[in-house]
């Protein structure tokens, strides 16, 4: 019963980092109606540059907060410089882009950093007294910064103007710039805060895989099939798909299938949901009038 609680609280872990990953696909989706596929390398590339500021000799916190600066601001720019051009361009079009920017993501994390697997630090060591029976304190330490940023998100786009706009820029943009909203610079802003959450997720993950320019593929996929499971087109729906998916992937991979066929379980997810419940739990069914 022990080793079962251990899994299942381990997979909670996993399922936070899965979950803010999902939650950054749902972000681009709804404004887009695409995927990204470079969300997992730019969250790399951005993990990348926390590690060399630490290196650089930066205290992990201020080099935390700067990383996700500047992934914000690099967020921005990508939908203002790349991506605006082709936003009314067909699917298949803004399809390229994405994998443009995976390949072009993962071949400067190589070139500049090098393919060699660093040691990433962690800001919660086994002496600042968060570890319990079930955690250690990384997986304590990653859960709770995951819940506050999800926390500070839910808040910013429920309760602030600019949240409420992003909002209504993504779910209706028409009707959005009739009321004098931007819509254009609120789906900016909706890249910056993705490109953040994924930085951030890449940050809380890498201590645990090490990091390399393919550090986070496997977890876009665990992210992508909590964002189908949980629905794509619905923010919380995919946190807790997320959540589910972490813990599905540990007690499988413990009990089941083994640790080398883990990443299966993300495979048969996304197969399952796409065949049996495209909307996902939670997803909305659309109908449209013909």
């Amino acid at each position: 019963m022990e080793a079962l609680l251990h899994q299942i609280f381990a997979g909670l872990a996993n399922g936070g980092i899965y979950a803010s990953v999902a939650l950054a696909l749902v972000m681009i989706y709804q404004a887009t109606h695409h995927i990204n596929f470079a969300q997992g390398e730019m969250a790399t590339f951005s993990t990348f540059i926390a590690w060399a500021l630490i290196q650089a000799g930066m205290p992990y916190w201020a080099a935390f907060f700067l990383t996700v600066a500047i992934s914000f601001a690099g967020g921005v720019l990508i939908q203002r410089i790349i991506l605006k051009p082709v936003e009314k361009a067909p699917a298949l079009t803004n399809v390229i882009v994405f994998i443009g920017l995976l390949v072009i993501f993962n071949a400067l994390a190589g070139w500049i950093f090098e393919h060699t697997i660093k040691a990433f630090p962690t800001p919660f060591p086994k002496e600042s007294g968060l570890a319990t029976k079930y955690f250690n304190a990384h997986e304590v330490g990653s859960v709770g910064v995951m819940l506050c940023v999800l926390a500070l998100l839910f808040s910013f786009f429920r309760f602030t103007p600019l949240g409420l706009a992003m909002r209504a820029a993504a779910q209706n943009p028409d009707s959005a710039r009739l009321v004098g909203i931007r819509v254009s610079w609120m789906l900016a802003m909706g890249w910056g805060l993705a490109a953040a959450i994924g930085a951030v997720a890449g940050m809380m993950v890498a201590p645990i895989v090490y990091l390399d320019p393919n550090m986070m593929s496997g977890i876009l996929l665990y992210g992508f099939a909590g964002a189908l499971l949980g629905g794509i087109d619905n923010a919380w729906g995919a946190v807790i798909g997320g959540f589910i998916v972490g813990v599905l992937e540990n007690l499988l991979g413990a009990y089941v299938i083994g640790t080398e066929l883990k990443l299966t379980v993300a495979l048969v997810l996304i197969v399952t949901t796409l065949t049996l419940k495209p909307n996902g739990l939670f997803g909305k069914v659309l109908v449209t009038r013909v």
